[in-house]
């Protein structure tokens, strides 16, 4: 295992942030919480008296929005001229298919690949179905 972090082998930093920028900044702020201390094991755990499809709800919401917020940020640099295909990486092209509109497996830009996904993982959240919101409601899960 040595090796293959020993920096005249295979594992090598591409780049080193330079100071003084925000990139250097945001690292300094990610490598302070990674040596926080914080128990991820803890964070994660059911409260005592709280139901586990409760739980998993909140932080698949909560995760919802962080990505949101996330491709929010990017999604000014990934256009329909710059990102003409939503892929991942060279060998791999996502297609989209919703069994409505698309009913055959479709390439699509990046951008309009991001809506329609936004928007279906927005339906699903909203579903009361699928995710009650009201106390004693259980869900159930779509098919």
């Amino acid at each position: 295992l040595k090796q293959v972090f020993n920096k005249d082998k295979t594992f090598r930093p591409r780049k080193k942030f330079e100071p003084g920028t925000q990139r250097f900044e945001l690292y300094k702020k990610a490598q302070a919480s990674l040596k926080s201390g914080l128990d991820l094991k803890a964070v994660v755990q059911l409260p005592p008296g709280e139901s586990i499809n409760d739980w998993i709800a909140v932080h698949v919401v909560d995760f919802f929005n962080r990505i949101n917020l996330i491709y929010g940020t990017m999604s000014e640099y990934c256009t329909e001229k710059s990102c003409p295909i939503m892929s991942g990486g060279l060998k791999y092209e996502y297609r989209w298919q919703d069994d409505n509109k698309y009913k055959k497996p479709t390439k699509l830009s990046a951008p309009q690949y991001m809506c329609m996904l936004m928007d279906w993982i927005e339906m699903l959240i909203n579903n009361e179905d699928i995710f009650p919101t009201r106390i004693g409601e259980c869900a159930r899960v779509p098919h």
